[in-house]
């Protein structure tokens, strides 16, 4: 050993640490690796080696994710992105690579679908609580990496691309929750991604709830003012619905959505009233519709009721 590696506390080249740190995953000390990937990182970045300690962080997120060890590997890209914060790193796309490398380590586990005996609901609870681990881990990480982002150059919201990943995520993992996965794809820049989740949705939800999933994502993209979007999503709808040799729900609720685009190309408010009083029953099918109604006559006609609250931001938040 020189006499500089040998100074005492001296850190050693991060490729080496990253080196000892992998074998003892590939040997299952699992727990023991976790420990000294935090320990070892955070002195790296005490020592204003930022770089270095993204390095280890990285590394250990990725095979310990690879292990099936989800706790572990979230927890280390959650101080990932942390360290990107402390050092002050801009959001660029070399940077949103090595946030979309972790993301991709985190494994999508179909959950059983054909249940025939008690092994087999015991195999869908084992997998459903599984399933929970990774949709809390990855969540966890990508909001803090969107957080992040907002901060350090990405639009105010948060990175499209880091939304379009949390997005996709849950809905690979909680198909159900459509409202949550709406929420950050509309956030996102990828309209026809989503047009095809909602289709695959179509496909294996409850009766009444395909034209609710299709109003609810176009109502989310107006509430912020975002008429192209809300446009291009209900034309790549109609275009991979032909594609199927499907048609989009023949409902009053998307009648409705198709009037409401109309009102909103033609600017004309009292169109808008009107809409939303003829069609009063079908948008009381869920709370959410009026509010986000309210919000989009702010962003296109500057009509506000006095003490109403933020019903996008307010759906973010709880999530």
């Amino acid at each position: 050993m020189s006499r500089s590696r040998g100074r005492r506390g001296e850190l050693p080249p991060s490729q080496e640490t990253i080196e000892k740190l992998e074998k003892m995953v590939d040997a299952c000390n699992f727990y023991e690796a976790q420990q000294m990937y935090k320990s070892l990182s955070a002195r790296y970045a005490a020592s204003e080696k930022h770089a270095e300690a993204l390095d280890i962080l990285q590394s250990g997120a990725l095979i310990q994710l690879k292990h099936g060890q989800i706790t572990c590997g979230a927890e280390l890209a959650v101080l990932f992105v942390e360290t990107l914060v402390k050092g002050k790193y801009s959001y660029n796309e070399e940077t949103l690579d090595r946030v979309r490398k972790m993301y991709e380590g985190f494994p999508n586990i179909p959950i059983p679908e054909h249940l025939d005996d008690d092994d087999d609901m015991q195999k869908l609870s084992e997998a459903l609580v599984a399933a929970k681990v990774r949709v809390e881990g990855c969540l966890s990480f990508l909001r803090a990496a969107i957080k992040w982002s907002s901060e350090f150059g990405a639009p105010k919201t948060g990175s499209p691309q880091l939304h379009n990943m949390l997005a996709e995520y849950l809905y690979s993992e909680s198909p159900e929750d459509m409202t949550k996965v709406s929420s950050h794809f509309v956030r996102g820049s990828d309209p026809e991604k989503f047009a095809s989740v909602i289709v695959n949705f179509m496909g294996k939800c409850y009766p009444g709830e395909d034209d609710m999933a299709i109003a609810r994502a176009v109502m989310l993209y107006l509430s912020q003012g975002n008429l192209r979007d809300a446009n291009n999503l209900m034309d790549e709808l109609n275009k991979q619905l032909e594609h199927k040799q499907l048609e989009l729900p023949d409902s009053d609720l998307i009648q409705f959505i198709k009037y409401l685009l109309q009102a909103l190309e033609r600017d004309s408010f009292p169109l808008f009233k009107i809409l939303r009083q003829k069609y009063k029953t079908s948008i009381d099918r869920e709370s959410l519709f009026d509010g986000l109604l309210d919000e989009i006559a702010e962003k296109f006609y500057g009509i506000r009721r006095s003490g109403l609250p933020d019903i996008f931001g307010d759906l973010l938040r709880m999530m």
